[in-house]
């Protein structure tokens, strides 16, 4: 039994580190890499889809697909997806925004303003494509351990 909560507890941890890690892969090979990126939003898979997909897979692989523990994962998993794609996309194109109107302030006031993140959300396709990767790493990884 221990055993299975330590894999329950792992699986989707070690699918956000290897999303991660993808993600980082594909910055890198269309020179965007930054180290500062590794751990923050946007990008191509999305890692908090896959991270939350994994936990909901994971609690239907132990807990039953039809349980209630797993139907509250799914409906955290759809909220956290929408507002990848909803709130957080809104809030990169108002970084955006904000950034270009701070560039064009005089050189003196510009300085006295913070850059604000612009990869903040998700388009659907790195929601869909990181809800699938989680899915399937997690099949993967609870199959292995």
């Amino acid at each position: 039994m221990m055993i299975d909560n330590i894999k329950i507890f792992l699986t989707p941890f070690l699918v956000m580190i290897i999303v991660q890690a993808i993600k980082s892969v594909i910055d890198a090979r269309k020179g965007e890499f930054n180290w500062n990126l590794m751990l923050n939003y946007g990008g191509m898979p999305s890692g908090h889809t896959a991270l939350i997909v994994s936990t909901a897979t994971v609690i239907g692989l132990a807990e039953g697909f039809g349980s209630s523990v797993f139907l509250l994962a799914v409906i955290i998993a759809l909220l956290t997806m929408r507002d990848a794609v909803g709130f957080r996309a809104q809030l990169s194109e108002h970084a955006k925004i904000i950034n270009k109107l701070i560039k064009e302030l005089p050189d003196d006031k510009e300085y006295s303003y913070p850059y604000s993140l612009e990869r903040l959300g998700h388009t659907p396709l790195q929601v869909l494509v990181g809800a699938i990767v989680g899915i399937l790493l997690t099949l993967i990884i609870y199959y292995l351990i």
